[in-house]
């Protein structure tokens, strides 16, 4: 069992930052693929990164590509989201989720059980 903890979202301006975390609690952490969704108001909730459980391979959707970056501490069962370059169409419910232990994902939603409460995240024009 995994459970899963954000932080980090907040009102910021259109081109400005954000570094979102996600604190995991068991001992796991270390063999899942961590992932980042994000939901909009009226909108279905998108992929929008992930990385494997080594660290070494990461996943990103393709509206964000080039703004966000994804990293992972092992150590402290912690993966991040840092994200830059923010536009109002990036505000959204964010959550970080995770995949059961050296499980394959398609980075669809469904792939992953575990999942945070959520960080609302709004961008101002």
């Amino acid at each position: 069992q995994v459970q899963l903890v954000e932080s980090g979202g907040g009102l910021v301006q259109a081109g400005g930052s954000l570094r979102l975390s996600c604190a995991a609690s068991g001992r796991t952490f270390s063999s899942v693929t961590m992932g980042w969704f994000r939901q909009a108001p009226g909108k279905e909730r998108e992929f929008v990164s992930a990385i494997n459980w080594i660290g070494d391979n990461t996943r990103y959707a393709e509206s964000v590509k080039g703004r966000f970056t994804i990293s992972r501490d092992n150590g402290k069962n912690t993966v991040y989201l840092q994200m830059n370059g923010l536009k109002p169409e990036d505000t959204a419910v964010y959550y970080c989720a995770a995949t059961h232990p050296y499980r394959a994902t398609s980075y669809a939603a469904a792939d992953f059980p575990y999942w945070g409460q959520g960080t609302q995240v709004t961008v101002s024009s």
